[in-house]
């Protein structure tokens, strides 16, 4: 990386985890308010969405947000969702895109000077590790402030995960953590 060279940033939205996070926190969000406030900040190389989707045949909420997404300046990646049957008998669909989003950012990373993961996963961690040897500077946005149905607390982001980034995004108000991205994102109601 060269020195003096503007400072290059991608997004990678890990879908399936910032949706949980977004619904633990009962937070709206606006996708177009969210690609704005990372162009306004920083010089935005790419904006990443990852999801697994239905076979096409299939009624899906997520392929209208695909769609918009797409059209709106993310770069999308999709692969099938895939079923299995779990100990109950219930049939599942299950669809992880770590590797895609890896690989993504392993490409893109000799042209970066920020990558901003949004994912709580602590897959993840290695990554983060990996990318700030190379001098990426690593943002994770998710939250430490969400709660089970129980009452109790359960975080979205591993410990981890947080730990080794060089700057975490909470997206709960968690006074730890003060940041404007949340009311940045938040769509009307």
């Amino acid at each position: 990386m060269a020195l003096g060279r503007e400072r290059q940033t991608a997004l990678f939205i890990d879908g399936p985890n910032l949706f949980a996070t977004a619904q633990a926190i009962n937070l709206n969000i606006d996708y177009e308010l969210l690609l704005n406030y990372y162009k306004k900040r920083h010089n935005l190389l790419r904006a990443y969405y990852y999801t697994a989707l239905p076979p096409r045949e299939d009624p899906s909420e997520l392929r209208p947000l695909i769609d918009w997404l797409d059209y709106h300046g993310y770069t999308i990646v999709t692969k099938p969702t895939k079923s299995y049957t779990d100990q109950e008998g219930r049939i599942k669909l299950k669809g992880n895109l770590d590797t895609e989003i890896t690989l993504d950012v392993v490409d893109l990373v000799p042209n970066l000077t920020d990558i901003v993961l949004f994912s709580g996963d602590g897959d993840f961690t290695a990554l983060v590790r990996w990318t700030q040897r190379r001098g990426v500077k690593v943002t994770v946005v998710s939250t430490c402030m969400s709660t089970t149905s129980a009452g109790r607390p359960s975080p979205m982001v591993a410990d981890e995960l947080r730990r080794a980034a060089d700057v975490f995004v909470d997206l709960g108000e968690n006074p730890e953590y003060p940041s404007d991205l949340r009311e940045a994102i938040t769509r009307e109601r």
